[in-house]
């Protein structure tokens, strides 16, 4: 198993935990556990053209959101991680038709990773 267990949660001990991560929380419903995948200072792009930052205000925005999403959340197909040193890139595919999903998550002093940029909805390309 890749993760270590904290506080009762599940740490990221590799950036693609992340987005697992984050399915299996939408789906208890958990967003404390869903803002604890980001660091402080973080940004996420939700929702759709505003900007997210820090920690506690992203778990605002998951707690609103939880409230109307349907479950379950799907687990999305990942596509392939970009590192550079203690950063990643991740993306997965979309299974709701909003477009892809990308991150940036960056490796923390005690070898976990957090989500430091979200863009959890990029509009599908049309044309």
């Amino acid at each position: 198993m890749t993760e270590n267990r904290t506080r009762n949660r599940t740490r990221a001990t590799t950036p693609e935990d992340l987005a697992r991560l984050f399915v299996e929380r939408a789906n208890a419903r958990d967003a404390e556990g869903l803002a604890e995948l980001y660091a402080p200072d973080a940004v996420l792009a939700y929702p759709a053209g505003a900007s997210t930052v820090g920690r506690e205000a992203i778990r605002a925005v998951c707690e609103r959101m939880l409230e109307h999403a349907p479950l379950p959340f799907p687990v999305e197909e990942p596509l392939p991680t970009v590192r550079y040193g203690d950063l990643a890139l991740t993306s997965t595919r979309d299974a709701d038709g909003t477009g892809g999903r990308v991150q940036v998550a960056r490796r923390q002093p005690d070898g976990s990773w957090l989500r430091i940029i979200d863009r959890p909805e990029v509009p599908a390309a049309t044309g």
